[in-house]
């Protein structure tokens, strides 16, 4: 058969392949269901973990099995992802409820990563069992699995909003989600509220659900904005960590500041970072009062000790822990899901809203199962009822009868034709017959133990309980009214049973104002090496080596520390470094790169003229470019607080050969090119004009031929070039623009 080849636009072809995987993303991995608030590898981990049994009154079983069976049943994504669902879903500090029993090591709040899956076990939370994962067979549908060799639920049963209990935070393509948990006895009550009366108001929908609930407690510090979230399903909740004052007992004891609890955007690696930046701010000074910090955090809680200066002021230092660290941090709400197929940003009541509707349709189909399995039992137990009223009938009818087939025959149609009956007086009756096939083989199935009269009682008894269920379930099928209190009441047992207290504050806290002493202005001296590292050196340390400092550094400049140091590249830009950027070190220290604390590339340019910003203000600067040009800028022109400026025009293939300050008294510039040619003129004889100018021509060059050096001098001076001594007299010229002499 030959092959087809379809020609298609590779652009429409591309675009339609991204959208398909853009909807997968969004769909299938990253955001989660509005009805079960759960995202398509936390709902496979749940299923299997209830596939093989692993209840909370179960042992625990190896990681490594519940995540190898996930991933080769339902998730063909790969075993880390898995993983990771499982231990995130196990830990405390990141679910409001945890819904697996981790054994072993499952992580910590500090950023600790969890152990091998084949080191850790795991097992469900009765949580889980009995609010997810309940009735499973009787409510959600079952859809095919990746290769279609398993079946899996296309939801879960939650019996909770699970968006709103524990949250949900994922990345899919050009889009996001982020939820916050809530405190499971708030949910509770918000929705038992929203089903009396969907109409309710938001004031006393939010009087119930009061905010977030954060594992790890802190405070939220605005309270006041939480009514707009909750309305349009965006906005930032700005969260605080708790700090309790310590003071202490003795005169010898110092006052501590004590952190026990922290913001949840802390969780992980944000208690180091919290303690690098503590430390940060006790370098720099800012944050002087602090002479000690320790993490003593453990299993028990977090608990972050700051000791402090005896003078020190508690406010000040509790703001500029607020202002300074992450102890005060933002947390981006957008309450996005899969609402009806789609994904779709959610205020408060919207979740609810498909949280009822999803509770309705389960109640629904397991009712309806219910109440099916319910009627077969009825049709059975009235028929083994009715065949107790004849037994002396069946009995003949069974001795009567040379095969199964004929006493079935008799039983649901009367068909006594091929029945011999030692009695005739049976005949008769028997033809009345009419039991159901269901009937007439639980018949058949009856044990003759059956017949004892409490047993007897026993099956009326049954009979009766069924018929009052089967009136139940047409109850709550019949009636949203019955339906509605039957929720109700559920969620008051999940509530009672398994709600826990608030852990995080709500309040409308002030905004941490900090004033901030500027940091004294001493004087230092800056130094730069020829391989471009710099630092700062302190005064007395300088005036000690100065001999051997000035011998190796090729800037060796004064400056105060609230000044800047200017930088001119040969790529005609001027770079500024504020002092205070850099570090201060004794006379061994390295430095930084230059390029570490600029924009200065020193792949790309040469640095040509070191100085501090100010001081060249009331100088002049003569540029000398690589194709001879030159002109004289005010050193004013350079007071700028930008970090680049552009400090002359150049050509596309020019760059600049010297950057030269002007001293007092009259001066010679020398230009010194790369075919042994060399100006003087007097340097005053260079135009004046301003930084954005290109110049005029300074020496005439032959093809090929480029300045290579500039430098001033006095007018009379000798100078050496190539290891020679060079009279003055020889190259000196009146005017500019010729080529120089020849230097041999």
């Amino acid at each position: 058969m030959a092959e087809k080849i379809l020609r298609t636009e590779y652009s429409e072809e591309m675009q339609k392949s991204y959208l398909d995987y853009s909807m997968s993303v969004i769909t299938a991995r990253a955001i989660p269901d509005a009805r079960d608030g759960l995202k398509p590898v936390q709902r496979r981990v749940l299923y299997d973990m209830s596939e093989l049994h692993l209840s909370h009154d179960k042992p625990h079983r190896k990681s490594a099995r519940i995540v190898g069976d996930t991933m080769g049943k339902y998730h063909p994504h790969g075993d880390s992802s898995i993983y990771e669902t499982l231990v995130v879903m196990s830990q405390p500090f990141k679910r409001g409820m945890p819904l697996v029993d981790g054994h072993g090591n499952f992580g910590s709040i500090e950023g600790d990563g969890a152990a091998a899956m084949r080191y850790t076990e795991a097992k469900l939370q009765k949580f889980a069992e009995e609010v997810y994962l309940r009735d499973l067979d009787k409510t959600v549908r079952f859809v095919s699995n990746y290769d279609e060799t398993e079946k899996e639920p296309e939801v879960l049963p939650v019996r909770i909003p699970n968006l709103l209990v524990n949250g949900a935070e994922g990345i899919a393509v050009g889009m996001s989600t982020s939820i916050p948990p809530h405190n499971l006895g708030e949910v509770c009550d918000a929705c038992i509220a929203y089903i009396k009366n969907p109409e309710l108001k938001y004031e006393k929908l939010l009087g119930l659900l009061k905010g977030p609930d954060f594992p790890t407690g802190g405070i939220v510090a605005n309270q006041s904005e939480l009514p707009l979230i909750y309305r349009t399903g965006v906005g930032k909740i700005k969260l605080r960590g708790r700090i309790e004052v310590e003071l202490g007992q003795k005169r010898s004891d110092r006052d501590k500041l004590v952190i026990t609890e922290i913001p949840y955007t802390m969780v992980g690696a944000g208690i180091d970072k919290f303690l690098t930046d503590v430390a940060a701010l006790v370098e720099s000074k800012k944050l002087s009062e602090v002479v000690d910090i320790s993490n003593q955090s453990s299993k028990e809680g977090v608990r972050i000790v700051l000791e402090l200066r005896r003078d020190a002021d508690l406010e000040r230092v509790k703001n500029m822990l607020y202002k300074k660290t992450k102890l005060e941090d933002s947390f981006g709400v957008n309450m996005l899901a899969i609402a009806d197929g789609r994904p779709e940003t959610l205020d408060l009541k919207g979740i609810l809203k498909h949280y009822l509707a999803f509770q309705y349709e389960n109640a629904e189909k397991k009712y309806a199962t219910l109440l099916e399995k319910e009627r077969l039992k009825q049709e059975v137990q009235e028929g083994l009822i009715a065949a107790c009223d004849c037994i002396d009938l069946i009995i003949a009818i069974l001795r009567g009868a040379k095969k199964l087939e004929d006493a079935k025959a008799c039983l649901t149609a009367g068909d006594a034709s091929r029945i011999y009956f030692k009695d005739p007086s049976f005949l008769r009756d028997a033809t009345k017959l009419h039991f159901t096939e269901r009937q007439a083989q639980a018949i058949l199935d009856m044990r003759l133990y059956k017949l004892i009269g409490l047993e007897i009682l026993a099956l009326e008894k049954e009979h009766a309980e069924t018929l009052k269920k089967i009136e139940t379930y047409e109850g709550y099928l019949s009636s949203r009214a019955k339906l509605d209190k039957l929720l109700i009441k559920d969620l008051e047992a999940i509530k009672k049973e398994y709600a826990v207290p608030r852990r995080t504050a709500l309040e409308n806290s002030k905004e941490a104002v900090v004033e901030e002493k500027a940091p004294e202005d001493e004087q230092v001296i800056f130094l730069l090496d020829r391989f471009g590292y710099a630092k700062l050196l302190d005064v007395a340390s300088y005036e000690k080596n100065r001999e051997q400092i000035e011998s190796e550094y090729r800037a060796v400049i004064p400056i105060m520390t609230s000044g800047r140091i200017q930088l001119y590249t040969s790529a005609g830009v001027l770079h500024q470094v504020k002092v205070r950027e850099l570090p201060a070190g004794k006379l061994k220290d390295k430095g930084v790169p230059i390029d570490n604390v600029s924009r200065f590339d020193g792949r790309k340019e040469e640095i040509l003229l070191v100085a501090a910003a100010g001081s060249l203000r009331a100088t002049t600067l003569f540029f000398v470019s690589r194709e001879g040009y030159v002109k004289l800028v005010d050193g004013a022109e350079f007071e700028t607080a930008n970090k680049t400026v552009v400090a002359t025009k150049l050509g596309d293939t020019d760059s600049l050969v010297a950057v030269l300050a002007l001293g007092k008294g009259r001066q010679d510039a020398l230009l010194l090119s790369e075919g042994d040619f060399a100006l003087r003129f007097n340097v005053e004889e260079a135009p004046r004009m301003k930084k954005n100018a290109r110049g005029v021509r300074g020496m005439r060059l032959g093809d090929s031929d480029f300045v290579q050096r500039a430098l001033l001098l006095p007018p009379m001076e000798e100078f050496v070039f190539n290891g020679k001594k060079v009279n003055p007299e020889k190259i000196r010229h009146s005017h500019r623009d010729t080529k120089g002499e020849k230097l041999k």
